[in-house]
């Protein structure tokens, strides 16, 4: 095992000045309980980008996109990660690894060195299982952008299929996402509406929700509509049409939103009385208007989704392992190119996940 490794640490909130590609730093050692891993991929995720920039601070009302390059000026450090409590720097982020546990700590069994394994994202723990309570891993705990990571014994998934490392490295986060949203607004055989849904989070709802046996509208730019098609939907409505024009009032069971913004109304509008909206991600904006009126004379539900129950990660492996889904990888860059694969994760030109894979020696 080497001692040193190649890492991108963030070493405080801000541009892309924030991200230093190193050579030297120490390869991490697993503790009790813990595994050590030689990543072999880790994909880019909004959490990435919003963490970087400051984003999760409630000083900052814009969407993530505006301050994706310089970073958000008005934002707070004390509140600036998402459960609301100041980061350590530097950090090594990365909500994703795939790769292949090469070490363990005391306790854990040494026959599941060579495994091939997945992290889960959203890790319990680090805080003792609590209810509601969890550590992004990459934010709380240093995460996949690196040549080695440690990750802890019990979230770390051997997963048997044939994908390449950067499509099982796109699962965690943005699949474990959209699993969450399907779960907490219970959905089944009705229509969804997906908003973002040539992203990661969004184009894995797509397929998660078909699997479901849903009949799926999703949002989308208008470049992006067949390959939006070809992933599920069954119909795809360009992301600035006037929904209650295209689709009606009343007329969709769930709405799964990533996005918010501006156009935050017409999803409420466009659900049936009784129906249910799902949030996880507001890169449009964070700030929004609600006619109560609408809320409670609809008998409407609203579920905000984070925290995730243990068999959301779960399914995801069983998904896998038995062929029922299958990620977009839009494009592979190498480690030491994170600032321009933040570049085109902002630009928003692709459709499904964008990855990153570690040198195989310490350059």
């Amino acid at each position: 095992m080497p001692s040193m490794m190649c890492a991108v640490l963030l070493t405080g909130h801000g541009g892309y000045e924030k991200l230093e590609y190193r050579t030297d730093v120490p390869v991490p050692q697993p503790k009790p309980g813990e595994v050590l891993i030689r990543v072999a991929a880790s994909a880019v995720n909004n959490t990435d980008i919003n963490t970087r920039i400051g984003w999760y601070s409630k000083a900052v009302g814009e969407g993530s996109n505006a301050g994706g390059a310089a970073g958000f000026a008005g934002a707070d450090d004390a509140d600036a990660s998402w459960t609301g409590e100041a980061l350590k720097f530097p950090r090594i982020q990365g909500a994703d690894a795939c790769g292949r546990i090469v070490a363990v700590g005391e306790g854990v069994d040494a026959g599941r060195i060579g495994e091939r394994v997945i992290v889960r994202n959203l890790l319990r723990t680090y805080v003792g299982w609590k209810p509601w309570e969890c550590w992004t891993f990459g934010s709380e705990c240093d995460g996949g952008f690196a040549q080695f990571t440690v990750a802890p014994a019990r979230e770390t998934f051997a997963v048997n299929c044939d994908w390449s490392d950067a499509e099982l490295a796109a699962i965690p986060c943005a699949w474990s996402t959209a699993e969450n949203m399907l779960h907490r607004g219970k959905v089944g055989a009705e229509t969804v509406l997906i908003t973002g849904a040539s992203g990661g989070v969004g184009s894995s709802a797509v397929q998660l929700a078909k699997l479901r046996g849903a009949t799926v509208i999703a949002l989308a730019g208008k470049s992006k509509t067949e390959e939006v098609l070809a992933i599920g939907a069954d119909r795809v409505i360009d992301r600035d049409a006037d929904l209650v024009k295209e689709l009606g009032k009343g007329s969709v069971d769930v709405v799964l939103d990533l996005v918010g913004g501006p156009g935050w109304p017409q999803l409420l509008d466009v659900l049936k009385k009784g129906g249910r909206y799902v949030i996880s991600g507001a890169i449009a904006g964070p700030l929004a208007q609600i006619d109560l009126r609408t809320l409670y004379l609809k008998d409407l539900t609203l579920y905000g989704a984070t925290f995730q129950e243990d068999e959301v990660f779960e399914n995801l492996i069983r998904y896998i392992e038995a062929g029922r889904i299958r990620p977009v990888v839009a494009r592979t860059y190498p480690l030491s190119e994170i600032v321009q694969a933040q570049k085109d994760f902002l630009a928003k030109g692709h459709v499904g996940k964008l990855v990153l894979i570690p040198p195989s020696d310490n350059t």
